[in-house]
């Protein structure tokens, strides 16, 4: 018996020779185990396997990770410390995914793969390994490669979550104040209607002219009123807290969609709507572009130049990428109308805020593009506008391209034809 099987000293501790060997491999198997990770991952999700780790910077996270698990392996008395290199980067891995839309359950996934992986190629390099070694040894070096990975498998998975309870921190504070200010909207909509009819109820005899300007604020308000809980209604859609539950359609059928909304008020007014060919064949929330399209187009509609002879709204889509390595959907709402002025574009996505006061004839509330911004930024995306040299205005969104979520029910039977192939491999999706 040896020494240190008479102390009682735990074998994960032991100084034992077999674990530098296996920490000396790992590491230089780390590109080729980095691979297979990635295969694995990309054959579980419904991501492109270079969007798995869109950039260089963050697919070399791996390697990292894996040098902290053989560090550890190696010698377990020196513990995983908040200060390593493997920390930073295990929680940046976290807040990734938590960009692309994970949920807890894939990550913990992910993780298991990495653990099988790295524990056949253990069991596949052990017997290569020639420095004698007794199975209680073995079994030690099992025990802290087992440890090294949920060491970093816990610093990811808290770092999401704590991404994830600020975003829905931050979505709730919005919401309050949110519906706030929609009270607020309708509350006066309402009293401007109840005074306008109680004016008319209780005043027979006034000139038409007069009559008519009241029951233009009547409609006018209702119509307003209106619109302000059509968009409420389609917001409240699209934030809901589980995305599997949001109707996504093709980007060119939502913009389709919202361009038919405003068909008649687009002919009325004598502007031609075009849609751009080429819209990327991709899938995204119906709620959030038809709303956001629909709130450009309207604003493109009432702001039209009079003096233009042909009056147009384009509206175009591309998939891009952010200097991150992140990919999303951009769609842009151009006119040649009548502008912005440069002095009002910094308040233009305010609430009641209103570029043209003067215009007292169009009619607006000042919270529509307030809306469409609450609407992107509700899916981690954002709007803008735009101001070519020529004239006119561009309004813009970009929602962030998330891979597709999958059901309970898909991933049982992904699991079960993975188990049914026989292929050896750690395969639980």
């Amino acid at each position: 018996m040896r020494p240190e099987q008479q102390s009682g000293v735990s074998r994960v501790e032991i100084d034992c020779p077999l674990a530098g060997v296996l920490a000396e491999r790992l590491r230089r198997a780390r590109h080729d185990l980095t691979v297979q990770w990635l295969d694995r991952i990309a054959s579980r999700v419904s991501l492109d396997r270079n969007r798995v780790f869109p950039t260089n910077d963050l697919l070399d996270h791996v390697p990292l990770l894996i040098d902290g698990v053989a560090d550890y392996v190696k010698n377990p008395a020196a513990e995983i410390g908040v200060d390593m290199p493997v920390v930073a980067k295990a929680m940046e891995l976290g807040e990734l995914r938590h960009k692309q839309g994970f949920d807890a359950y894939e990550i913990l996934k992910e993780y298991e793969f990495l653990g099988g992986i790295l524990f056949e190629f253990f069991t596949t390099t052990v017997e290569q390994v020639k420095e004698p070694c007794e199975k209680s040894e073995l079994m030690a070096c099992g025990a802290r490669l087992y440890r090294a990975v949920t060491i970093i498998q816990q610093t990811t998975m808290t770092h999401f979550l704590l991404l994830a309870d600020r975003h829905v921190a931050e979505r709730e504070e919005r919401l309050r104040v949110f519906n706030r200010v929609i009270s607020h909207e309708i509350k006066n909509r309402v009293g401007a209607i109840l005074g306008a009819s109680t004016v008319l109820n209780e005043l027979s005899e006034m000139p038409s002219s007069k009559r008519a300007d009241l029951e233009e604020i009547v409609l006018r308000n209702a119509r307003e009123m209106r619109n302000t809980v059509e968009n409420v209604l389609i917001l409240s859609r699209a934030d809901g807290d589980d995305p599997r539950q949001h109707r996504n359609v093709k980007l060119a059928e939502a913009v389709g969609e919202a361009v038919r909304q405003v068909r008649e008020a687009a002919q009325s007014a004598k502007i031609d709507v075009r849609i751009v060919s080429g819209m990327p064949d991709i899938e995204v929330s119906a709620a959030v572009i038809e709303l956001c399209v629909k709130n450009y187009l309207s604003n493109a509609i009432k702001y039209a130049d009079p003096a233009k002879p042909q009056r147009f709204v384009e509206i175009s889509g591309a998939e891009e990428q952010t200097d991150d390595g992140e990919r999303r959907v951009v769609v842009r709402v151009r006119d040649n109308g009548i502008g912005v002025p440069p002095d009002k574009r910094d308040k233009l996505f305010e609430r009641f805020f209103r570029a043209h006061e003067g215009m007292s004839s169009i009619e607006g509330t000042g919270l529509g593009l307030n809306i469409v911004r609450e609407a992107a930024e509700s899916l981690g995306g954002r709007a803008w506008a735009e101001y070519p040299d020529d004239g006119g205005s561009i309004f813009a969104i970009a929602l962030p391209l998330r891979r597709k979520a999958t059901s309970p029910a898909e991933r049982r039977r992904v699991e079960t034809s993975n188990t049914e192939a026989g292929s050896g491999e750690l395969r639980s999706y």
